[in-house]
C-alpha cells in the first residue's frame, strides 16, 4: 500500500478465509478503493485477540485513511478493534449481515454443546461482553439481507423474518449506524452481489447508501 492513499480492508466471517472476499475485492478495486482481504482464525482466537491483530495490520498499511468492510463475525472484529483502539486512522465502516444484537441462530447453537463449539471463541466472547455503542468520528453503514436462504434456517428453526438465512434484519441494528439498507441477498450471496458491491462503494465515498437505486 503506497503512502498517501486510502486503504479498504475486507474482513471475512466465521468458518471462512479471506479468499471468500476476493470477488468483492476485485469489484471495489475497479472503483479505485484500494481493497485488500484480511484473513484471521475465526474459531481459535478470541474476539479481542483477533481485534488486536487486525489493529496491528491496520497500522502496517501506513495509510492516512483506512475503510473497513466486515462480513458477519468480521464486522464484530472490526467493531471490537475500534472500541479498543479509537485512534487508528480515520475511515468509514460497512457492516454486512453483522449480528450486532443477540441472534436467534446463535442462541439455538449455544443451547447444544456441539453448536456452542461451532461458534468458536470469538463469537462466544461477543455474546459475553458489553456491546460497544459509540464510535466517535466514525461513519458506519449497515447492509442487511432479506433473502431467506442459508444454513441458519436448517440449524435454527423458526428464524424470525425478515432474515438473510442466518441473521435477521433486526439483529443487524445498532445505534451508532448513520445509514442502513436492506437488500434482497442472503448471508453468503451478499459477498458475490454486484448490487451489494455498488452500495459499499457508494457508502465508502459518501457516507450514505444510494436508496433511490432500489426504486428504479
Amino acid at each position: 500500500m503506497s503512502k498517501g492513499r486510502a486503504a479498504t480492508v475486507l474482513v471475512h466471517g466465521l468458518w471462512t478465509h479471506g479468499l471468500v472476499m476476493a470477488m468483492l475485492r476485485r469489484r471495489l478495486n475497479r472503483m479505485d478503493l484500494a481493497a485488500s482481504c484480511y484473513s484471521y482464525p475465526s474459531m481459535r482466537r478470541s474476539l479481542t485477540e483477533n481485534a488486536d491483530h487486525l489493529a496491528r495490520f491496520a497500522r502496517s498499511l501506513h495509510a492516512p485513511h483506512v475503510h473497513w468492510v466486515g462480513h458477519s463475525l468480521g464486522g464484530l472484529v472490526v467493531l471490537r478493534m475500534l472500541q479498543r483502539e479509537p485512534a487508528l486512522p480515520p475511515g468509514r465502516i460497512v457492516l454486512l449481515g453483522v449480528p450486532y444484537q443477540d441472534g436467534h441462530t446463535q442462541g439455538t447453537l449455544v443451547a447444544s454443546g456441539i453448536g456452542e463449539r461451532l461458534l468458536g471463541r470469538s463469537m462466544r466472547e461477543w455474546r459475553e461482553i458489553a456491546r460497544p455503542e459509540k464510535f466517535p468520528g466514525r461513519e458506519i453503514g449497515v447492509v442487511a439481507g432479506s433473502l431467506s436462504m442459508g444454513l441458519g434456517r436448517l440449524v435454527a428453526r423458526g428464524l424470525p423474518v425478515p432474515n438473510d438465512g442466518s441473521v435477521t434484519v433486526a439483529e443487524t441494528e445498532m445505534a451508532a449506524t448513520c445509514d442502513r439498507i436492506v437488500l434482497p441477498v442472503s448471508h453468503s450471496s451478499m459477498l458475490f452481489s454486484r448490487l451489494v458491491a455498488r452500495q459499499i462503494g457508494v457508502f465508502l465515498r459518501t457516507g450514505r447508501f444510494d436508496h433511490q437505486a432500489l426504486d428504479n
